[in-house]
């Protein structure tokens, strides 16, 4: 049997929480298309994003460690891949669009830059007084402008409330106003785009524990004294006491991602119980976001944040190499400015339109960590 388009539309009318987002009732495209037989706008915008070259490229994106310093550390891709599996769970659990809520979390990345959180610094610094340099926002001005697959329109052409989720992510706790297409204004994303901040932040946070801990940069020492580690550390120890070394704690480290979730699919539920909305539109007039950690974990991340801050991302061996590594950043950037023919002809084409740094930082943060020192030695070979 063949499901139409419209048949999975209405299956999601009867069968989702009134107040997600249907596909049914998604406010559209920038470009208007017509609507496809078999798959709904939010399976079209995952497609678009899976088969695009920005989301091939977090490959060999660094998350916290250099990309190939190590077999089975992290990138933006695995990092990603974790994020939209989260993010089902949650969304699947609290009723609401599981193909919307991943369809976010794949494209949350798409615009950082090679060499991770000290990339993003120094384009950040390269680009002052040039309106500066955003992961988040430069995600989606390569949805909207840099992805070039379509020849009718610039971008991918994502569903309004994809874009939205991309807008609002990771800037949910104090979001100022916007309007959705009909001019109404927007104090919260969706619950879906919610779902999918705080899935990166679960995944972030636990991920890089296990990370630093294989690679011995942090130890379970260290970590006794952190809340969100002691509580699943003593739980795994008193169900299995002859656990030990990285079994151990890889145990621990599934236990804090399972804690997190059902901490917060528990605590939401609650909270939009309490608020009473009953439609998608109710929950982005609420004054704050309904997807949240309770007061305890929040506590707890945030003493986690701050020590993962401390001990683990400017660790010298994490920052000393991905210092070295910005500074190629740094001089394949000015080595750009000096001479644009460098950028090709399909990049320069947007300098009328955008202006030189903009053109080229949209270039650079494009590029993954490998073509960067590719690149870098080619333009500067007596530095090898």
């Amino acid at each position: 049997m063949i499901r139409t388009r419209a048949e999975q539309e209405d299956q999601e009318r009867r069968t989702l929480a009134a107040y997600a987002q249907t596909a049914g009732d998604s406010a559209g495209r920038a470009h208007p298309e017509p609507p496809h037989p078999h798959r709904t706008a939010y399976e079209r915008d995952r497609a678009r994003i899976i088969h695009s070259r920005a989301f091939r490229r977090l490959e060999y994106k660094t998350q916290v460690f250099l990309n190939g310093t190590g077999d089975h550390l992290r990138t933006r891709l695995t990092h990603t891949i974790e994020v939209a599996s989260i993010s089902r769970t949650i969304a699947r659990a609290l009723g609401l669009n599981e193909d919307l809520a991943e369809t976010i979390a794949l494209a949350h990345d798409l615009g950082h830059a090679p060499f991770g959180h000290s990339g993003e610094e120094m384009l950040d610094g390269l680009m002052r007084g040039h309106g500066g340099f955003e992961h988040n926002t430069q995600s989606l001005r390569v949805v909207e402008i840099i992805e070039q697959k379509y020849p009718r329109f610039p971008g991918l052409n994502l569903s309004w409330e994809v874009c939205e989720g991309l807008q609002k992510h990771a800037k949910c706790y104090a979001p100022a106003p916007t309007a959705n297409p009909s001019g109404e204004p927007v104090r919260s994303p969706s619950l879906e785009a919610q779902i999918a901040n705080l899935a990166d932040e679960i995944t972030y946070y636990s991920h890089d524990l296990d990370d630093g801990l294989d690679f011995d940069l942090i130890t379970p020492e260290q970590l006794a004294e952190q809340a969100a580690w002691r509580h699943s550390y003593e739980e795994v120890c008193a169900h299995f006491p002859d656990l030990s070394g990285r079994e151990l704690r890889s145990y621990v480290i599934r236990c804090i991602i399972d804690r997190q979730v059902q901490d917060v699919i528990a605590t939401s539920a609650a909270l939009i119980a309490e608020a009473g909305v009953q439609s998608a539109e109710e929950v982005r007039r609420q004054p704050r976001p309904l997807i949240r950690y309770s007061p305890p974990l929040l506590v707890a991340n945030r003493a986690l944040r701050k020590f993962l801050y401390a001990n683990l991302y400017y660790h010298p061996r994490v920052a000393d190499a991905n210092q070295r590594a910005c500074g190629l950043l740094r001089d394949v950037f000015e080595a750009y400015l000096a001479k644009p023919a460098l950028l090709g002809d399909a990049t320069a084409k947007r300098i009328a339109s955008d202006g030189l740094q903009r053109t080229v930082c949209d270039y650079l943060s494009g590029m993954t960590d490998r073509y960067l020192i590719e690149e870098h030695a080619r333009l500067f070979p007596e530095r090898r």
